[in-house]
């Protein structure tokens, strides 16, 4: 039993000295989905637009973002600016962390949503037009609930990635919760600081599957 108590009282210890990265790590992914989800709709609208050009150009920025790793782009929105116009890196790098992951989240929710939309039969495009329903209305009235439940679970994998894309926060030294477990870590010559933060990570995860499962069974229309 005392054995038990002191794992938990480890365990308990640990995550108090990662506190202020445990806070950083949950803004950059509660900033990332706040901004990268109607980003992302944006950007699936753009790709499927009628004009070649625009679409092109949007699909261009969709294979970038998912064709190059984030670590990469988080350096280069963090560094761009000072080799481009020399101007001096912010002293606090969330801001240039959180536009990288909100961009790059942007372009995987954006092929999530057109997959959706373009799941959608024409026929309740047509019907809705003959009803007198405007455009706007339709997809927002009509549509829109159908895409959404249509792509909660490929959504839900994406915000599950995204628990665990935080930890690339510490290529610019940023204290999230990895870097800190790391410096804990190579401070204490220990692993352990590291298993405690996949532990939070794990039963983080878990909380988000099961939100989002809640969500999916809500929206089960046939239930």
């Amino acid at each position: 039993m005392e054995q038990v108590l002191g794992v938990f009282t480890y365990i308990g210890s640990m995550l108090s000295q990662m506190s202020e990265g445990i806070v950083n790590s949950l803004l950059i992914f509660a900033m990332t989905l706040l901004f990268s989800l109607p980003l992302g709709l944006l950007v699936a609208f753009g790709r499927m637009s009628r004009f070649k050009t625009v679409s092109l150009l949007f699909k261009f920025y969709i294979s970038v973002m998912r064709g190059t790793p984030l670590m990469l782009q988080i350096i280069l929105i963090y560094f761009g600016p000072y080799y481009l116009f020399r101007i001096s890196p912010a002293q606090d790098a969330l801001i240039p962390i959180i536009i990288a992951f909100v961009l790059n989240y942007a372009a995987y929710f954006a092929e999530i949503y057109r997959g959706g939309i373009e799941s959608i039969v024409k026929g309740q495009y047509e019907a809705a037009n003959v009803l007198g329903l405007s455009k706007p209305h339709t997809f927002i009235r009509i549509i829109l609930p159908q895409v959404i439940k249509r792509i909660l679970p490929a959504v839900t994998n994406e915000v599950i990635t995204l628990v665990k894309d935080t930890s690339l926060a510490q290529i610019l030294l940023h204290e999230e919760m990895f870097n800190l477990a790391n410096v804990i870590a190579a401070r204490e010559c220990t692993i352990a600081p590291l298993l405690v933060a996949g532990l939070f990570y794990y039963l983080f995860n878990l909380l988000v599957a099961f939100v989002m499962g809640r969500i999916e069974k809500k929206l089960n229309y046939y239930q």
